[in-house]
């Protein structure tokens, strides 16, 4: 019979180790023989999981060009060489040989800096093949290898546990759930969910307790990873914010450009003026319509806002998705290692008659007289002997509730490694999910006491007394301890209980479990990060909604949410919402949208549940930020609008999939990422308006000059030279301001607010007004009082433009704000721009060949402060209909 891949077997759990084994037509003893394994890597592939392909070169450099404005550019690259304007085109071509190039080069150095952190090898496991226990890479593995499982182990494919000796395996990877999963070989029920399958390990998690053998029953894309990394790169990823409104502004500015063009064209040739000039000045005027400096200053905005942030340990893989944090409204974050240390730790104490709760935040519990109190003793006691942490090279190793005992201990001030040492093991019974706990029996000096910890229930049973003030009492009250433990539980506590007795001799057996004397219940959890609460009040004061989306259990995910500030202290339904009761999201109710859309935590959710949460908040308007690092976190990291995955202890696949990397692992890095964000938002508004007015002050010069029979105020080169001097480096200066301090104190924008909001397009209509007033003010001037020749009328207006344009600049700063200590005037970068291009008019003033180009002639002392006068009239007109709050 040839082996198929109809042989993967459905809902192995159901089915008994003999049943499956079977099945796959492999041997619980010897493994899959040569030629079997042959067959199956021919049907099953390697045992892979399914990748995204990335990026080539040339699809980043392609990707670059897709932009509307990129697009009118080229046209007039064009249009230029056809009417024999070299200089023009090649002007406006390097240009966007500039905008291409710093994307580029950005966009590369970020994919090489995710190609340094993506780990290199191949996991190694221990198979079973002809009865020959063999080494081998994971990607050889096929349905029907045994393999050997061992403490410190990654799982490399699904398997069905055949044989399991203590075997606990921490699945947060896959599950989120942050404690280790006891595991064992029994059936279960066929409904059961993929985070209470104790009899199978799962590809990807981890082995920190025991040892086991299993049967692989799927390898690859077959594997519950990899159907989740598959689910990932199927979900579509939405354009960013910034992309949608650019292009929206983009689309809007070639439909003006193409009305204004036509209508200048129209006017002169009815005027009877020079067609072949009219249409050279209209092709001028729709470059100076389009901001050809728009996608040049955004980019490297962009680009700054990237380096500055990789400053901060803080990768980001696209240029966009700076912006895109400062947008956001929602971060959806999982819970294990994002918000908490992914590390137990002891939280609550209880003992005889006293009650300790938060024991590392409150040292002073532990004073001399509370070290006194035998059951203090014994616990502490029970927790370093009862242990298997061992070290090696002063690194700890051991189960994550031995560890945590450890550090407790030495926080109390004991100290485990002199303890064990002056109490040496004689004997142990291990841990068993049966039995549901462990008991060593130690040596003191001439007798022996035996220690158990474990699960409550097993723990009690074997005692008869218990400790109290003191004292050794009948155990008769647990009834009430069970009361207890239940209340640690429901607070997300995990509880281990703990007992011991006085021996004189060393028991002849392992059946030493009965008459123990009870201790008292230590409760455990995951602490929250340190830094995590007061950034969650960053986000609340910056109108961002905080969203916790867990596998984890709800009890859990409240107690961490309460403690970092997520959750109030009073709960209400509302609030939490299980992964159990999330229905279809195509057929829910408006009812219970609503109740959804409110929620702060997901507890017990899938990888499907989160992807479906994520989307149900965006076709609500929301802008959703997603922050992961397991493979279960992919498919949502990658159908947020930005994806955000941890560097250090991050998966690669969840690296691979995010938009942003925190190489730091701080979950503060975010706050710092969101502020630049909403920082470049702003700037990127400031030199839209700043582009805008000066542009659409040309327009409007040229065309009134036309309407009234004037000479022009503008040529077609001093078109494109104002566009490439006076527009390029104010604009970029603009766009390197480091923001207002209280960024983070202010709400995020709406989601659908446009780069263009109808109070900016009336700031920037009254800036190109008051720049126009100054231009036409000087034409006429220069034409009925001066009464000077049309070339030197065209110089007037011509340099009055360039400086009126350059006091544009301190025209941006909000009305409120002082008009000379503001973002802009702060900022080191404006001083420069207007340096730089007062120098380069200067160039083209006295370098012959260029004034010849420009149409320049020589200008007398008192011309040059009659330009001054009027260049500085148009910041007074403005500033003048900004305080009486015309305008922002």
């Amino acid at each position: 019979m040839t082996f198929s891949s109809q042989k993967i077997i459905q809902k192995p759990h159901t089915l008994t180790p003999e049943e499956v084994v079977k099945q796959l037509e492999s041997d619980s003893t010897l493994g899959l023989t040569t030629k079997q394994v042959k067959t199956r890597i021919e049907i099953f592939g390697k045992n892979k999981l399914p990748e995204e392909k990335s990026k080539n070169t040339l699809t980043i450099l392609f990707e670059q060009l897709l932009n509307p404005i990129i697009y009118i550019l080229l046209i007039a690259v064009f249009l230029a060489l056809i009417f024999r304007d070299w200089l023009e085109g090649i002007a406006i071509l390097i240009v966007i040989i500039i905008t291409v190039a710093i994307g580029f080069f950005m966009e590369l150095q970020a994919l090489r800096s995710l190609e340094t952190l993506q780990k290199m090898g191949q996991s190694i496991t221990k198979v079973l093949r002809g009865g020959i226990l063999l080494h081998l890479k994971s990607s050889l593995l096929v349905p029907g290898d045994l393999v050997i499982l061992e403490a410190g182990d990654v799982v490399t494919a699904d398997a069905r546990l055949i044989y399991s000796e203590s075997l606990t395996v921490k699945e947060a990877v896959l599950t989120g759930e942050s404690y280790p999963i006891e595991k064992e070989i029994a059936v279960l029920p066929t409904n059961t969910p993929i985070s209470e399958l104790n009899n199978m390990v799962f590809r990807g998690t981890l082995v920190t307790k025991g040892m086991a053998k299993a049967i692989v029953i799927a390898t690859g894309k077959h594997t519950e990873l990899g159907k989740i990394q598959q689910l990932g790169i199927t979900s579509k990823k939405t354009r960013t914010p910034l992309e949608k409104k650019l292009t929206n502004l983009s689309k809007n500015l070639i439909l003006l450009t193409l009305i204004l063009t036509i209508l200048i064209i129209i006017t002169g040739y009815f005027r009877g003026n020079d067609f072949m000039l009219i249409l050279q000045t209209g092709i001028a005027l729709a470059v100076a319509s389009i901001p050809e400096g728009l996608p040049i200053v955004a980019t490297i905005a962009l680009a700054q806002g990237m380096l500055r942030l990789s400053k901060k340990q803080v990768i980001i893989k696209k240029l966009e998705a700076v912006q895109t944090l400062g947008a956001t409204t929602i971060i959806c974050t999982d819970k294990t290692g994002t918000l908490t240390e992914d590390k137990m730790k002891v939280h609550t104490l209880v003992f005889e008659n006293n009650s300790f709760e938060n024991v590392y935040n409150k040292k002073e519990y532990f004073s001399i007289e509370t070290k006194k109190l035998k059951g203090f003793k014994e616990m502490v006691l029970a927790g370093i002997l009862c242990n298997d942490v061992f070290v090696s090279n002063q690194h700890k190793h051991g189960d994550a509730i031995d560890l945590a005992l450890n550090d407790f201990a030495e926080f109390v001030g004991f100290k485990p490694h002199l303890i064990q040492k002056k109490y040496p093991e004689k004997m142990e019974i291990a841990f068993d999910t049966e039995r549901k706990m462990m008991a060593t029996v130690n040596q003191f000096n001439s007798a022996f006491k035996i220690y158990a910890k474990g699960a409550f229930e097993s723990i009690a049973a074997c005692c008869d007394t218990m400790l109290s003030n003191g004292e050794i009492i009948p155990f008769k009250n647990k009834e009430k301890w069970i009361q207890k433990v239940d209340n640690l539980a429901s607070k997300g506590l995990r509880v281990l209980a703990f007992a011991f007795k006085d021996v004189e001799k060393l028991p002849a057996c392992e059946n030493f479990l009965h008459q123990l004397t009870f201790i008292g219940i230590i409760g455990f959890i995951d602490p929250p990060r340190e830094d995590v609460k007061a950034t969650i009040s960053i986000y609340k004061n910056a109108g961002i909604r905080v969203i916790m989306m867990t596998g984890d259990h709800p009890g859990t995910a409240k107690k961490v949410a309460q403690e970092i500030g997520l959750l109030p202290q009073h709960i209400t339904k509302e609030m939490v919402v299980l992964g159990k009761d999330l229905s279809a999201f195509e057929t829910i109710s408006e009812e219970k949208k609503a109740t959804l859309l409110n929620a702060i935590i997901f507890a017990r959710v899938t990888p499907k549940q989160k992807l479906d949460i994520i989307t149900l908040f965006q076709q609500n308007n929301a802008i959703v930020g997603m922050i992961g690092d397991g493979v279960n976190d992919v498919p949502a990291l990658k159908k947020a609008d930005i994806g955000i995955a941890m560097g250090i202890r991050g998966t690669e696949a969840a690296r691979a999939t995010a938009d942003v990397i925190l190489k730091d692992d701080k979950f503060t890095s975010i706050e710092l990422s969101i502020h630049q964000g909403r920082a470049i938002f702003e700037n990127i508004r400031q030199f839209v308006v700043y582009l805008l007015s000066s542009n659409l002050a040309e327009i409007i010069s040229v065309g009134i000059a036309a309407l009234l029979n004037l000479p022009s105020p503008l040529l077609p080169l001093q078109i494109l030279f104002l566009n490439l001097v006076t527009d390029i480096f104010p604009a970029l200066a603009l766009g390197l301001g480091k923001g207002e301090k209280d960024l983070m104190k202010k709400p995020p924008r709406l989601p659908n607010e446009p780069i263009m909001t109808t109070k900016l397009w009336n700031a920037t209509i009254i800036y190109g007004l008051c720049v126009t007033a100054s231009v036409l003010g000087i034409t006429l001037y220069s034409n009925y009082i001066l009464k000077l020749p049309s070339n030197e009328i065209n110089n007037m207006a011509f340099f009055t433009l360039i400086f009126a344009q350059l006091f544009n600049v301190f025209n941006l700063p909000k009305r409120q704000e002082s008009f000379f200590n503001n973002e802009v005037t702060s900022n080191k970068w404006i001083w420069v721009a207007i340096v730089i291009c007062i120098v380069i008019t200067c160039i083209a003033y006295f370098t012959p060949l260029v004034a010849i180009a420009l149409s320049i002639s020589p200008l007398t002392i008192s011309k040059l402060i009659t330009i001054m006068l009027f260049g500085f009239s148009s910041l007074l007109l403005a500033q003048f209909i900004k305080r009486i709050g015309w305008t922002i």
